[in-house]
């Protein structure tokens, strides 16, 4: 059955080359495979394609979500900050906004955009 196997976030994106600048430069991320089909990215537990699609950013909810532990999310989010990277905010009910980050249920995160408008989240649960 498939629930056997690694899964890998694909994102679709308008201009590879603006995506690349984004997903090396602003956060970090390290080409694992470039090729034809696009390119992949390591992340902690495997990779994320990124690649050229007409579809690019149609996708109105998130597209892919990082978890953070507790103690790194106020790193990493001022490291976003730092890099210029604007938080999207939503409104959603239960949830509490301070500065764009969100705070609900259990947990603090943020949303961003890439360049092409994929939402991407980074989240850490509360203890």
């Amino acid at each position: 059955m498939l629930s056997t196997y690694s899964a890998m976030p694909t994102l679709g994106v308008k201009d590879l080359a603006a995506a690349r600048s984004f997903y090396e430069g602003t956060l970090g991320f390290s080409v694992s495979k470039d090729d034809e089909e696009g390119v992949r990215y390591r992340h902690g537990g495997g990779d994320i394609l990124v690649y050229e699609s007409a579809y690019a950013g149609t996708n109105k909810a998130t597209a892919v979500s990082f978890e953070v532990p507790a103690d790194k999310f106020d790193t990493e989010i001022g490291d976003l900050r730092d890099k210029g990277v604007q938080f999207e905010t939503f409104d959603m009910d239960g949830v509490e906004w301070s500065d764009g980050v969100a705070t609900m249920s259990g947990m603090r995160g943020v949303w961003i955009a890439d360049p092409s408008g994929n939402l991407i989240s980074v989240a850490t649960p509360m203890g």
